[in-house]
């Protein structure tokens, strides 16, 4: 009965001010992801800046401010870091102020585990119940090994977070908390929607002919995704079925058409299955308290073993760039951090191994230069010191407005070729030049 945690639970409560005492010169400190930041918290670490050296911290997609990163551009007092950048901590990138740390999904509960170091994790959870649990709502895919290797845990219970049915680790339990915090939160602010433009449609009109009935998904963030799910939601496509990192509003649209049933899963069935969770008011209500989902840790929903084992699983993800030999850029625009590695590998792996299942990495085939408004072709001739997300060994399906390439097993010069293929028209003679200086372009190709 919940009578029986009360008053274990008014022992750990103490205010934000009360709790962040606990922060030493030197520690580290963990934010955890997206709707777990802890925003009282934050904001009473933050006033503690004069008083603290050298405390660094962690965070993942997490909007702003952040308080922290905000109150010390010095950083001797405090360093902020990210494993994948949401656009609030890119722009803390662009400013020095906040530090990225490579990082492969499947991986991020064994880098707790052996690797990283965490004093103190700071994480907001919805109100316990009656068994003595505070569910980890959208954030259960992390912060269940993060909370696991801390020092000290401090809950941060935030009524608006949706509490979210899980396959495991979805939830702490009272006695793994050394403190509790409460406090006024605002109600989360719904993301501004993900216009598609044409150029989206086109490319999502190429996918669709390979999604079969009872294909399983996964959708990144942006608007090609979201154009996916628009597109299909007006076919005759039927019993798809969710295996995500991140669940979006995309899910939602194909969920209110009737398409998403998870009946035909091989694995999990009749759930739908995402680590992390960012979208719109509406989402988290479809998410509060539904049997038809489940949250996992990301070491179980990005397992390329995991994914191989869901028939027909289409995973559809984006990039910035590619080169003509067939690497993928997926995480920087030159040395600027833009997001993270994320999944796009474990899905790559998972998807080519699933039986029926496609790996597909979108992009539109040209870009405009921020500062002279210059169109820049997003097929490049060769990378040369850009960060490669995806080697070209790992890279499946490649899909601009102008169609579809599947490079696997294709040699140097059939790769050139097919790439050139769905390149901007006005760019191709000159990549074709490119690839014959490189000596990828056979003398038969086509031109």
């Amino acid at each position: 009965m919940l009578t029986d945690f009360l008053g274990e639970y008014e022992q750990k409560l103490c205010t934000p001010e009360e709790a962040v005492a606990v922060v030493k010169d030197g520690d580290w400190v963990d934010y955890t992801s997206t709707l777990g930041k802890p925003v009282l918290l934050d904001q009473a670490l933050a006033k503690r800046r004069d008083e603290l050296k050298d405390v660094k911290i962690r965070g993942n997609l997490i909007d702003g401010p952040i308080e922290v990163a905000e109150c010390d551009e010095s950083q001797e007092h405090f360093v902020y870091h990210s494993w994948h950048c949401s656009s609030y901590e890119r722009k803390l990138c662009d400013r020095g102020l906040c530090y990225y740390i490579p990082m492969v999904f499947h991986n991020n509960a064994a880098y707790y585990e052996y690797f990283i170091k965490v004093n103190v994790v700071m994480v907001s959870v919805s109100p316990m119940d009656k068994h003595g649990y505070f569910n980890f709502s959208v954030n259960t895919g992390v912060a269940g090994p993060i909370c696991r290797k801390a020092d000290i845990v401090i809950v941060e219970v935030n009524r608006h977070l949706p509490r979210i049915h899980g396959g495991n680790d979805e939830c702490i339990h009272i006695s793994e908390v050394d403190y509790i915090v409460e406090g006024h939160h605002e109600p989360f602010t719904d993301l501004l929607p993900i216009q598609t433009k044409e150029t989206d449609r086109q490319i999502a009109e190429h996918i669709i002919p390979y999604i079969v009935d009872g294909a399983t998904l996964q959708l990144g963030i942006g608007s090609i995704p979201n154009a996916v799910g628009e597109i299909i939601a007006k076919t005759d496509i039927q019993d798809l079925g969710m295996h995500t990192e991140l669940c979006t509003d995309a899910f939602l649209s194909l969920h209110r058409a009737g398409k998403l049933t998870n009946r035909r899963k091989s694995i999990d069935r009749g759930k739908g299955v995402f680590g992390c969770a960012v979208g719109s008011s509406e989402l988290y209500e479809w998410l509060d308290d539904n049997p038809g989902v489940a949250a996992y840790p990301l070491e179980y929903v990005n397992r390329p073993f995991t994914i191989a084992q869901l028939d027909n699983m289409v995973s559809i993800n984006g990039c910035v760039a590619v080169d003509l030999y067939g690497q993928v850029a997926a995480e920087s625009a030159g040395n600027r951090q833009i997001s993270g590695t994320g999944g796009q590998l474990d899905f790559l792996a998972g998807a080519s191994a699933s039986r029926g299942g496609k790996a597909f990495i979108c992009m539109k085939s040209t870009y405009h230069d921020r500062d002279d408004g210059t169109v820049h072709s997003r097929i490049r001739p060769q990378f040369d010191g850009d960060i490669i997300t995806s080697p070209r060994s790992e890279v499946y399906f490649i899909a601009t407005e102008y169609g579809v390439v599947n490079l696997e097993g294709m040699s140097t010069w059939e790769r050139a070729e097919l790439l050139i293929g769905i390149a901007h028209p006005d760019f191709r003679d000159e990549l074709i030049r490119e690839a014959e200086e490189r000596k990828i372009w056979r003398k038969s190709n086509r031109r």
